[in-house]
């Protein structure tokens, strides 16, 4: 495979801190890499010195001359004042980007819903996101680096970019870096993990799964080392004592295939247990909403209702997760449960003895302790915390969910939005709450520490809420998934998050389907009326007439262009085969020659065509 990029002993320091030291890496045609590793430790700092957005204190960057990169920052970059259409293609005309069905599926999968001529500084977090997400897709690039795009997007859109990054390339071209910290999404499109820790990279082969189970081999090999030099060092003792040396046997290890490393694993949680804790702490009754409706405006004024007629039961010990695209009101199901809002009509009930949690999204529940200390939060609410049946104090608690010694003693103000994120929900935990509600728990937090917030609510006895765009954190830390729609139900799903993504599918299709019905019985009705009424009636019907036959023409011109680029791609692909027959490989691009000839021209119509539909 042909060297892309590299970088050469990179080193950068910020401080007194060394964050890469004498890092040598690169990029090879082909490469999917997910890079993984504790916030902080340099992740996005890599990838900016290798988009060569940054410069290293030591080292170089090099890449091939002819290499494309496209770049993702982490941050908003896009320029508020432009408009969707503006910040995505510039100043290209429509032709230029819509006759290509590369863009028009990016566009289709991404933006779709935005509004095209609104301002970028007027849309929501998720949609400018998915915007900066458009504009460097539609680019040609040879290398993507992307970190954290995941970020806001819902499980729809992860699904949509893990499809495009799997099928962007053929598997032996182009290459791609992604800093993510969604599981799922790192097993699905990546065929290698870079973990970055202490200052170094190390690579691992595969995905996010088979990167554990080797680092776990890895861990399992070096305790194996030190308890060598251990018994070592005791037998030496036991020598001196003696005057001779004992007789012994060398002890033997051997690496056991990824199925028998995990045989001896017991399951994530005694789900028998925590139910009947769960039902001693909180009694037969949790939560139900029975026939529940909400509507932020009144219903007489014709406003869609959020929620309609829904009804919803929580057990002792349930773990449920929430999924829905952004807006189908995740989180004021949230707020409904929690009681923070009361429904428009219908009736939510609760036990006498439910205490409720909910992790908001912003966190700002920390700001009225923003002048304390880690250690001293928790401390504030209380000394002892069970996990697991292990009684733990305030400091091991906090040092279970990832904060040093050092790190304890730290202000809250002085946190990253990764650990403000952590120290609020110990300080829910530790509040010993028996409903614990968390609105999109994984934002900011890395893999490390999403498997010990994972581990902490495996031994937690009450009933589990969750919403989030994370399928890896769902599946893991929920028994079943329910999915808002957007019709104002809540739906059930025995499949889990896989079934989800069909029926929104579905729905897409369904949806599809009454538009074009709609729109060709409107074109029937205006017929028939312009058949009985006078000229003006006709010329309008003639109008709705050739607007039916642009349709189809497009319709058609689109497969025609399909078909022409799968053929163009399988002439380029014998031509790279056929370069020493030069005979062969004249008669290949005089019928790519043609091929761009039809192709041009049904471009040219097709552009005929819209121009009627405008």
């Amino acid at each position: 495979m042909a060297h892309l990029l590299g970088g050469e002993n990179l080193s950068i320091s910020f401080g007194t801190r060394t964050v890469l030291d004498g890092v040598t890496v690169g990029l090879e045609e082909g490469d999917r890499i997910g890079v993984v590793g504790r916030n902080g430790d340099g992740k996005s700092t890599l990838m900016r010195l290798l988009a060569q957005k940054a410069t290293p204190d030591a080292g170089r960057v090099t890449k091939r001359r002819d290499v494309n990169v496209g770049y993702l920052d982490q941050s908003d970059v896009l320029d508020g004042d432009l408009t969707v259409g503006a910040a995505i293609v510039g100043d290209r005309a429509d032709h230029e980007w819509a006759a290509n069905p590369k863009i028009r599926d990016i566009m289709g999968g991404l933006v779709a819903d935005v509004d095209w001529h609104a301002q970028v500084r007027s849309l929501s977090g998720g949609q400018k996101r998915r915007v900066a997400l458009a504009k460097l897709l539609i680019e040609p690039h040879d290398v993507i680096m992307l970190d954290e795009p995941t970020n806001h997007l819902d499980v729809e859109g992860v699904a949509w970019l893990a499809r495009h990054l799997k099928t962007r390339w053929r598997p032996t071209e182009g290459a791609f870096l992604v800093v993510t910290h969604d599981r799922w999404f790192l097993d699905e499109v990546c065929t290698d993990t870079w973990e970055v820790h202490d200052g170094i990279v190390d690579p691992f082969d595969g995905g996010y799964a088979a990167y554990v189970l080797a680092r776990a081999e890895r861990d399992r090999m070096a305790a194996v080392v030190e308890g060598k030099r251990q018994n070592l060092m005791k037998k030496e003792l036991a020598w001196l004592r003696r005057g001779a040396p004992a007789r012994t046997s060398k002890p033997k290890f051997r690496i056991e295939a990824a199925n028998a490393l995990i045989a001896d694993v017991p399951e994530p949680r005694d789900s028998v247990a925590l139910s009947k804790m769960a039902t001693a702490r909180l009694g037969k009754d949790v939560i139900d909403l029975e026939d529940v409706s909400l509507a932020y405006d009144e219903p007489s004024a014709g406003a869609a209702a959020l929620f309609d007629r829904i009804t919803l039961r929580l057990a002792p010990g349930e773990r449920v997760g929430v999924v829905g695209v952004n807006g189908a009101g995740k989180s004021t199901l949230l707020r409904l449960l929690a009681g923070e809002i009361e429904p428009t009509s219908g009736r939510v009930r609760r036990g006498k003895t439910v205490v409720p949690a909910v992790l908001s999204q912003e966190v700002r529940e920390l700001d009225e302790v923003s002048d304390l200390r880690v250690v001293e939060v928790i401390q504030r609410e209380k000394q002892t915390f069970s996990v697991g049946g292990k009684e733990l104090t305030a400091g091991q608690l906090v040092e279970q969910l990832g904060f040093t010694n050092q790190k304890q003693w730290t202000r809250v103000s002085e946190l990253s939005g990764g650990e403000r994120r952590r120290l609020q929900l110990l300080r829910l935990l530790v509040g010993e709450p028996n409903v614990l509600m968390l609105d999109e728990p994984t934002n900011d937090l890395d893999t490390d520490t999403l498997a010990a917030v994972e581990d902490v609510l495996d031994g937690w006895p009450g009933t589990l809420v969750v919403v989030s765009h994370d399928r890896y954190l769902l599946e893991r830390v929920t028994d079943h998934q329910l999915a808002l729609l957007g019709d104002g139900k809540v739906r059930d799903l025995p499949g889990g998050v896989e079934q989800y993504l069909r029926l929104r599918e579905e729905a897409l299709a369904a949806s599809d389907a009454a538009s074009s019905a709609g729109a060709a019985a409107g074109e029937a009705r205006t017929t028939a009326g312009a058949a009985s009424g006078g000229g003006a009636s006709a010329a309008s019907a003639h109008s709705e007439a050739e607007k039916r036959d642009a349709r189809k023409e497009l319709a058609r011109i689109e497969r025609q262009l399909g078909k022409i680029a799968a053929q163009e791609e399988k002439l380029h692909a014998q031509m790279a085969a056929s370069v020493d027959d030069y005979g062969r490989l004249g008669e290949l691009n005089a019928e790519l020659q043609g091929l761009l000839g039809q192709k041009e021209e049904l471009e040219l119509a097709w552009l005929e065509a819209s121009e009627v539909l405008e």
